[in-house]
C-alpha cells in the first residue's frame, strides 16, 4: 500500500482497523513519519485498554453465567441511589439484560463520569429485555426510616419490570419476595446486571433533582444532588427546609429544631 495518504487521512483510516493484520496498518507500521508512529501508538494502548475492559467485564459477568448455566434466563438485577442525601426521593431501578448483553466499561454508577452514566442508560433501556424503577419519597423516607425505603424503592422497581424473573441479583439486601434472590455485597461492582440497574437508578434520581433545583433555588441541587456539600449546607441555614428536605436527617432535622 503507498504512502499515498495524509496523517489526517491515516487517522480516519485506523479507527476501522479492527487487527494488527489489517494491510493498512502494516503499512502504518512501516511509514516512518511521527505522525503516523503516533497514531499507531495510540492504537495499541486503545486495544490493551479494550482487553482491560473486557476481561472485566468477563469477571462481572461471572454470576449471570452461573444462574443460566442452572437453567435460569431473565435474570433481574436490582439496585438503589440516594440513601445518604438530605433531600430528595431513594429510587431504585430493576433490569432483565438479554444473554449475550455486552457494554464495555459497564460499572457502579459513582464511577462513571455523567456522560458516560447517560450513555450507558441509553443503551441499556433500549437493550434490556425489561427495566423499570421504583422512587420513595422524602416524607416516606421520613415516615419509614431510609432502609424500609430503600427497600420499597426496589420492591416498586421489580413491581414496574412487569414481568416474572427467575432470580435476582440484589446490591446488599434482602427482599424476601416469592423470586430465588442472591444478595451480593458491593453487587455493583460485581455484576453487569446490579451495575445496569445502578446506572438507570443514578439517572433517573440525577434527572430528579435537576427538576428539583429548578423548584427550590440556593441549595446548589443541580450540583450536589441532595448530598451534605457546603453549599447545601449554607442553604439550609439561610432557607429553612424544602419540601423534599428529609426531615429526619440530622443536619436537616437540627436545624429545624432551633
Amino acid at each position: 500500500m503507498p504512502n499515498k495518504y495524509t496523517v489526517a487521512e491515516a487517522e480516519k483510516m485506523i479507527k476501522d482497523i479492527a487487527d494488527e493484520g489489517d494491510e493498512r496498518f502494516q503499512a502504518f507500521l512501516e511509514d516512518e513519519r511521527k505522525g503516523i508512529q503516533k497514531l499507531v501508538s495510540r492504537w495499541y494502548k486503545e486495544r490493551d485498554h479494550q482487553q482491560v475492559l473486557l476481561k472485566e467485564f468477563e469477571r462481572m459477568s461471572t454470576f449471570e453465567k452461573e444462574l443460566r448455566l442452572k437453567g435460569y434466563e431473565y435474570i433481574a438485577g436490582i439496585d438503589e441511589v440516594g440513601r445518604g442525601p438530605l433531600a430528595g426521593p431513594v429510587v431504585a431501578a430493576a433490569v432483565v439484560l438479554p444473554p449475550g448483553f455486552t457494554l464495555l466499561g459497564i460499572n457502579d454508577s459513582k464511577q462513571l463520569s455523567e456522560k458516560q452514566r447517560e450513555k450507558f442508560y441509553s443503551y441499556i433501556t433500549e437493550a434490556a429485555i425489561a427495566w423499570g424503577t421504583g422512587i420513595v419519597s422524602s416524607e416516606e423516607i421520613d415516615e419509614l426510616n431510609i432502609y424500609q425505603a430503600s427497600k420499597k424503592a426496589m420492591a416498586a422497581a421489580l413491581d414496574d419490570i412487569k414481568m416474572k424473573p427467575d432470580h435476582l441479583l440484589i446490591d446488599a439486601m434482602e427482599l424476601g419476595t416469592p423470586y430465588p434472590e442472591t444478595s451480593l455485597i458491593k453487587g455493583d461492582a460485581r455484576s453487569i446486571s446490579i451495575a445496569a440497574a445502578s446506572i438507570v437508578a443514578k439517572v433517573t434520581r440525577d434527572r430528579m433533582m435537576e427538576v428539583y433545583s429548578r423548584q427550590y433555588c440556593g441549595y446548589g441541587l443541580e450540583k450536589n444532588m441532595g448530598y451534605g456539600t457546603k453549599e447545601h449546607l449554607e442553604g439550609l441555614k439561610k432557607l429553612g427546609a424544602s419540601p423534599i428536605h428529609r426531615k429526619s436527617f440530622a443536619p436537616v432535622k437540627e436545624l429545624m429544631s432551633r
